[in-house]
């Protein structure tokens, strides 16, 4: 059997530029945006060759493809700064989630509490779930008041965007955060900026100049550029279930 051969490649999605236009005539534009008019392809390459610029076809489905002279090499990499700033200030839509059970010992209570206060001021939703085992799912009431008591301790934070719910053997509750995703990314790069601007005119090598502000603000820094968060003692992570959800959310399991 004859071996069959595909001679195609990727399809480029880079323009063509100088010696790769394959037109008898362009529509030519100059280096400063100024209309030269329809010209012979030859023509065009010989004007690029005399501004020392590259010829490059910017509309290659017009009738006759328009044509742009230009620093090709400063363009593409403008255009990777550009795309590389809009990704930086993209706001993710996260839904973190945290499980806790009714009878929560005090010390982990306040261990889950503050991840959720952390979520919060991060601007992510937190998906509270309230685990109900055996005779526990008799008592009800002991999930709504623990849900209760959690929005009232978070309320500066956050808000009950939707109320507690019973679902098979769990209790379900989101927490919203008052401040949007890009105020709190926006707010950690300023205090990141600020402490590296403190840490820089210190004397090098001063261990103790590292004080909790420059840790936190290293965190906040981290998590303005979506970095994952360190993993706490006896807790695991989990992906949260969302329409919306971009990332794997961050759920601490109840030891």
């Amino acid at each position: 059997m004859e071996k069959r051969c595909n001679r195609g490649g990727p399809i480029s999605t880079e323009p063509r530029i100088n010696d790769r236009i394959r037109v008898p005539e362009v529509r030519l534009v100059g280096p400063s945006g100024e209309q030269v008019g329809i010209v012979p392809l030859a023509k065009a390459l010989e004007l690029a060759q005399e501004y020392d610029l590259d010829l490059v076809e910017v509309a290659a489905t017009a009738r006759p493809p328009v044509c742009k002279l230009m620093d090709y090499g400063k363009f593409k990499y403008e255009s990777a700064m550009k795309a590389r700033e809009a990704r930086k200030n993209q706001a993710h839509t996260v839904i973190k989630e945290m499980k806790l059970r009714p009878k929560i010992d005090p010390h982990d209570y306040d261990t889950k509490k503050g991840h959720v206060v952390r979520f919060l001021k991060q601007g992510d939703k937190v998906k509270i779930t309230i685990m109900f085992r055996g005779r526990e799912q008799s008592r009800p009431e002991l999930g709504f008041r623990l849900l209760q008591r959690l929005a009232d301790d978070v309320q500066d934070l956050g808000f009950v965007e939707s109320s507690a719910k019973q679902d098979g053997r769990n209790m379900i509750m989101v927490l919203g955060p008052h401040k949007k995703k890009t105020e709190a990314m926006a707010e950690a790069r300023a205090i990141a900026d600020a402490r590296k601007a403190e840490r820089q005119g210190r004397t090098p090598g001063s261990v103790a100049d590292d004080t909790e502000d420059d840790i936190e603000a290293d965190e906040a820094l981290d998590q303005a550029e979506d970095v994952e968060g360190d993993e706490t003692e006896g807790d695991e992570a989990v992906e949260a279930p969302a329409a919306e959800v971009e990332q794997p959310a961050e759920t601490a399991q109840d030891a």
